[in-house]
């Protein structure tokens, strides 16, 4: 037990945050908030999650801009207004030994509102006769994307005085970043499409913003989808260049995962019927490329169930950090029990029934047992 200690329970940092080990919850929408702010029943899931042993939470999708909305039911940073719930959910975390970092979101063209708003959903560029979209949305204009830019940069400031540790950018999943780096759903002719620099303009444009409000110091992660699950989307020949702009431009830490979803759960980042060691970590490949060309450290999500695998993952330097979210829906206090020493098998099944809940308008909650 010492080795293992040793290796995933011993403190590791993200520029100025240390964490006390190598375990990450991975950004998890919970459906709890209520017209955008914390509620209880969220501070009572982060306070488990920070007691039960995990050394850096990151929040669910948190959008930065009203057009960005994919749920009335999430967190908003769009207004000041949310600051004080957001400083009581991170100081709840900081007395339970954990660390805590946002994750900045905007949906793009998955953009969601009332049925009683006149909103238009934004994207790129708009795909005509797309077979694995069906919304209705229309292209951004260049004002529209400078102000998207921009409200990243502001929703960082309050983020800071909110006292988060760290900011995390969703790049991933088939939402807006995931949409401009795709050559699939961005099919612009102006400098924000067309090569793979262009289509990553975005995310320079927003770290940069973000890191002239927040400083030298203050840690900016991306979550960057390396992959489609669809033809004619970006392949990870891309993929792994795009990983490497993204670091060399100063981002601190890449969370590596999917992009554009493809049809069925094995074309997206909710792979189900994980039922042996061989079947996890489906990411690993992917991880273990980037990390091999890399110096920031590199996050590691998807289908992780075994300690021993993941034990194993870390030392040959596939990855420097494991992120995990279903496996915590059932066991928020996993990690504690692994550091303890009980190194059974996570719980988590794999069932995807958490997911299905989610989608009809239930909050989160392991499923599994039903139905």
């Amino acid at each position: 037990m010492v080795s293992r200690q040793r290796m995933l329970f011993e403190p590791i940092r993200i520029r100025s945050m240390e964490l006390r080990n190598r375990f990450v919850r991975s950004a998890t929408y919970d459906g709890f908030s209520e017209e955008g702010f914390v509620t209880e029943k969220q501070m009572d899931l982060y306070k488990r999650l920070a007691q039960g042993g995990v050394g850096l939470i990151i929040t669910g999708i948190t959008c930065v801009h009203r057009s960005g909305q994919i749920s009335k039911f999430q967190n908003f940073i769009f207004e000041d207004a949310f600051i004080p719930k957001l400083r009581e959910l991170t100081i709840a975390v900081h007395q339970r030994g954990a660390k805590i970092a946002i994750q900045l979101f905007h949906a793009g063209r998955e953009a969601r509102f009332p049925k009683s708003s006149n909103q238009i959903p934004l994207g790129p560029s708009f795909v005509d006769q797309d077979p694995y979209f069906k919304g209705h949305y229309r292209s951004l204009t260049e004002n529209e994307i400078w102000e998207i830019v921009q409200a990243f940069g502001h929703a960082a400031i309050r983020a800071r005085e909110a006292g988060f540790d760290a900011i995390q950018i969703h790049g991933a999943h088939g939402y807006l970043l995931s949409q401009f780096l795709s050559p699939y759903t961005n099919r612009r002719k102006d400098p924000w499409g067309g090569d793979l620099k262009n289509r990553l303009r975005i995310h320079r444009e927003i770290y940069q913003e973000i890191r002239e409000r927040v400083g030298r110091d203050f840690p900016i992660l991306i979550k960057i989808g390396v992959q489609d699950g669809i033809p004619g989307g970006l392949e990870f020949s891309e993929g792994i260049l795009a990983a490497q702009y993204l670091a060399e431009w100063g981002f601190d830490a890449l969370e590596i995962s999917h992009g554009l979803r493809g049809k069925g759960y094995e074309s997206s980042e909710f792979r189900t019927g994980i039922h042996t060691r061989d079947q996890e970590a489906y990411f690993r490949h992917w991880s273990g490329q980037i990390k091999s060309l890399l110096k920031v450290p590199i996050l590691l999500v998807g289908g992780l169930r075994t300690f021993e695998l993941i034990e194993e993952i870390v030392k040959c330097g596939d990855a420097d950090l494991i992120s995990l979210s279903r496996p915590l829906i059932r066991e928020p206090d996993l990690i504690l029990r692994w550091e303890k020493g009980y190194l059974q098998r996570a719980k988590c099944i794999s069932c995807n029934r958490c997911l299905e809940g989610l989608m009809k308008g239930k909050t989160l909650e392991c499923q599994q047992g039903e139905g």
